[in-house]
């Protein structure tokens, strides 16, 4: 079994900035791709940002050029820092695991999930 520990959320001013982190612990020798996904109060959950093994990267248009995801395969972490927040990057953000190898863009893809933390951006 694994668990998806992601911390660093919280409330920020618009154009600032904050850093998640998300910590696996259990079965990490298979994991291979990491993503953040959010989900805004009556929206679906989308895709932020992914990043495989070998870190081929994927952004989600709105967050390119603000939003860098990374990851510590040593420390089993993956980040996430965003720069340039406004209101409508408020949402539970979640940290998910896959099994698989390539760029998971859906849900679907991912094997494991943590318990969300929250990001709100004030205007």
């Amino acid at each position: 079994q694994v668990q998806l520990v992601e911390s660093g959320g919280g409330l920020v001013q618009a154009g600032g900035s904050l850093r998640l982190s998300c910590a696996a612990s259990g079965r990490t020798f298979h994991l291979n791709t990491m993503g953040w996904f959010r989900q805004a109060p009556g929206k679906e959950r989308g895709l932020a940002a992914a990043i495989t093994w070998y870190e081929n990267i994927f952004l989600e248009d709105s967050v390119k050029g603000r939003f860098t995801i990374s990851r510590d395969n040593a420390k089993n972490t993956v980040y996430l820092q965003m720069n340039s927040l406004k209101p409508e990057d408020t949402a539970v953000y979640y940290c998910a695991a896959a099994r698989g190898e390539g760029l998971g863009y859906t849900a679907a893809n991912y094997d494991y999930w943590g318990q969300g933390t929250q990001v709100t951006v004030s205007s």
